[in-house]
């Protein structure tokens, strides 16, 4: 959290994460044809830099609980924001990694929150410059609502109303000092 940011809630502790990644896993499982071979029919992205984490631990989920081997990609999709030069001089951009082909798979997108839609959608433009997809799932572990674009997550671990000058901030122990889900009020200083 920032120095500035007060926490308001904790929304999801460790354990309540753990168990709505679990739900998730199994709700992509269901989407799945049972005469489809996941690994050549369907593929996970995640969004750099939480989804990316997140869409690991639902493969891992998916392939404990089903056996299921389900492909794995990374994907940036900074230099697709309508927004990158006004609000950053210098945009971080991080490496995209999709090692299988999209075109004519399932893709299931997963980011942290959903908030107003442009991530969303410059991910979207994104990935129909890398192919085109049989279809695209978007999985959110949070969606806070403020939408400015009409975009909408498919699958949601948790809908979590905020006002101007809140965020939902997601951490995980693989980059952060936590893990867990708050929701905090952000300074403007």
């Amino acid at each position: 959290m920032g120095v500035r940011d007060r926490i308001k809630a904790q929304l999801m502790d460790a354990h309540d994460l753990d168990r709505t990644l679990n739900r998730m896993a199994r709700q992509i499982v269901e989407m799945m044809h049972p005469e489809e071979d996941a690994s050549r029919h369907f593929g996970l992205i995640g969004m750099q830099t939480r989804g990316v984490y997140l869409a690991r631990r639902i493969r891992d989920k998916i392939l404990d609980f089903e056996s299921l081997t389900v492909p794995i990609g990374v994907l940036d999709a900074t230099m697709y924001r309508d927004d990158f030069r006004i609000r950053l001089k210098q945009p971080v951009v991080r490496a995209t990694d999709i090692p299988f082909d999209i075109t004519e798979r399932r893709i299931v997108l997963v980011d942290d929150v959903l908030y107003t839609g442009r991530t969303a959608r410059a991910a979207f433009d994104a990935l129909m410059d890398i192919g085109r997809p049989a279809a695209v799932q978007f999985l959110v572990i949070v969606d806070r609502g403020l939408r400015e674009l009409p975009v909408c997550a498919d699958i949601v671990g948790r809908q979590v109303p905020t006002l101007p000058g809140e965020e939902v901030r997601v951490r995980l122990n693989e980059i952060d000092d936590r893990e867990g889900v708050w929701l905090v009020e952000t300074s403007n200083e």
